[in-house]
């Protein structure tokens, strides 16, 4: 199993390799657009429970970058199945499914974690300082966890590519514009909140901003993330099961 494992994962690895001199602008992009107009417009008049706006804004773009970022193996793992056909070369190949979801899923939090690299430097170049200490990179491995799995799963489901933007615009992105990101949720409407506390970038949000703010974490929402995160790594596997060639 796990060599199984080591397969899939050295396979999207080495595919990564040869695009990373591309991929690392495209990392920086949204990244230092947010930064610049929120520096400018709001980031040095506001300030949050004693923390500048960028000191907020920042753990909130490592959430939503760790979660596009860990979600964006699905369209890696859609090329191999409707182009080059990799897919049905695993199914015959003696690798297991849970092999399988395990590299596909490792692929797509390493992806994460290189992209909140870019987003940690532009940080320290706009001159926020924050903590990024054991609390906090388990929370954005967690959160990676989460969305990577939930790709894997969704990726077996989705028919074409015109499917997989559709999933990524009802499910990606208005979490990434409601989950805590951009401002506090306990500040909306108790209705609202209630709604968005559902969300697990909610809680990624809340325990990335902690940590990385020095203030105490909730480790309720670290236990939270495992449970969502091993119930969507399940499903993943349930799904490639089932997958047709």
């Amino acid at each position: 199993m796990i060599q199984g494992i080591i397969a899939i994962y050295v396979r999207e690895m080495l595919i990564l390799k040869r695009r990373l001199s591309r991929q690392i602008p495209s990392w920086s992009i949204s990244p230092f657009l947010y930064l610049t107009a929120f520096s400018y417009a709001v980031g040095r008049g506001v300030s949050i429970d004693g923390h500048s706006y960028l000191e907020f804004l920042i753990p909130g773009l490592i959430a939503m970058g760790s979660m596009t970022q860990a979600f964006a193996i699905a369209s890696e793992i859609n090329i191999a199945r409707f182009y080059w056909h990799i897919f049905e070369e695993f199914q015959a190949a003696p690798i297991s499914k849970f092999a399988y979801v395990a590299g596909e899923v490792l692929a797509g939090m390493t992806r994460a974690l290189l992209a909140i690299g870019v987003i940690m430097v532009l940080g320290f170049l706009f001159g926020v300082r924050l903590h990024y200490g054991f609390a906090f990179f388990m929370a954005l491995l967690l959160n990676s966890f989460v969305f990577a799995s939930l790709a894997v799963g969704l990726a077996m489901v989705v028919k074409s590519h015109a499917d997989q933007a559709m999933l990524t615009n009802f499910i990606i992105t208005p979490m990434a514009f409601l989950g805590g990101t951009f401002f506090p949720v306990d500040r909306l409407p108790q209705w609202a909140g209630a709604i968005l506390n559902l969300l697990p970038l909610t809680h990624a949000s809340k325990a990335i901003r902690a940590a990385c703010l020095g203030e105490p974490v909730n480790l309720f929402s670290y236990v939270l993330l495992f449970i969502i995160g091993s119930l969507f790594f399940g499903l993943a596997v349930w799904c490639v099961e089932r997958a047709k060639d």
